[in-house]
């Protein structure tokens, strides 16, 4: 079996939201903490830091280049060099206490982004929806912490985890996007990891970053654990696929909250992984703006 490999000399805060892009053979993703989004070619290792003034929650790329970015204070358009082009909305959480978190692109282009409640006290997060007219809708609510963003390919499924809840949903898509009622498809007990960042294979697995669990797993359609990858960390955060064959999955890790003992102890804490997997997997769809 494959081991997981250091991509290349980083670490991070909280990095998350690895996004692959094949025509630039590039991996992006976001250190929240550092209101920071990165971008590593895989072909000459060089290494690009976007700053923002706002923690970076999540981002896709867009279809008429630049991002689609979730800011604290909302989500808005910006061109390459992260300069804001266009507000779309406003957090529809209350910026003071939920941060954006995870979020990604649907299978038809329209971009995603849930909200994590920081106070801890009930489940005031949210997820939200940016069509590609820029209209923005709140579609889940009685959430923690949002993570776990995936969209099975025939697009009939929403995959979402609720990581301090400890528990994967999925939700039922109409054919127009719209969801239905969600449910429950696995909860893990305490001391075996925490659900967070995700992504689907081409067989429709399931792929979780297991934060606080040293490891990842692949899940089948109906939940079951299928294959476990173990970590030299504890803490991944999100898995994305990439590479030429879509075979790469690169794994974000973090050292939020891991003081000086575990950080010495661990010091690939904050790194990003590469993992060579036996099925590809599905890109992310960049964000298809209409105006």
């Amino acid at each position: 079996m494959a081991q997981p490999q250091v991509l290349f000399d980083y670490t991070g805060h909280l990095p998350e939201c690895p996004t692959w892009s094949a025509e630039e053979n590039c991996l992006y993703w976001t250190d929240i903490l550092e209101n920071e989004i990165h971008r590593y070619n895989t072909i000459n290792s060089k290494h690009d830091v976007i700053k923002f003034s706002e923690e970076v929650g999540c981002f896709a790329l867009c279809e008429t280049g630049g991002f689609i970015v979730a800011l604290r204070s909302g989500i808005y358009l910006t061109n390459r060099t992260g300069l804001i082009t266009c507000k779309v909305c406003d957090n529809p959480s209350n910026p003071a206490l939920a941060r954006f978190n995870d979020g990604g692109t649907d299978r038809d282009g329209r971009f995603y982004a849930g909200t994590f409640w920081g106070p801890g006290d009930y489940n005031g997060a949210l997820l939200c929806r940016v069509d590609i007219d820029l209209t923005a809708h709140v579609i889940q609510h009685d959430i923690h912490g949002a993570n776990g963003l995936a969209f099975s390919e025939d697009k009939k499924w929403m995959y979402t985890s609720d990581t301090p809840n400890r528990v994967i949903y999925r939700t039922p898509l109409e054919e127009n996007g719209e969801p239905g009622k969600r449910e429950v498809f696995k909860r893990f007990e305490p001391g075996q990891g925490i659900p967070d960042g995700a992504a689907i294979d081409e067989e429709g697995c399931y792929w979780t970053a297991l934060f606080d669990g040293y490891r990842i797993a692949r899940l089948s359609p109906d939940g079951d654990v299928l294959e476990e990858h173990q970590l030299p960390v504890r803490c991944p955060t999100m898995v994305c696929f990439g590479g030429d064959d879509m075979k790469t999955l690169f794994i974000t890790t973090t050292r939020e909250n891991m003081g000086d003992t575990e950080v010495a102890e661990r010091p690939l804490s904050g790194a990003i992984f590469t993992l060579q997997v036996a099925v590809a997997g599905m890109p992310k769809l960049k964000f298809k703006v209409s105006q």
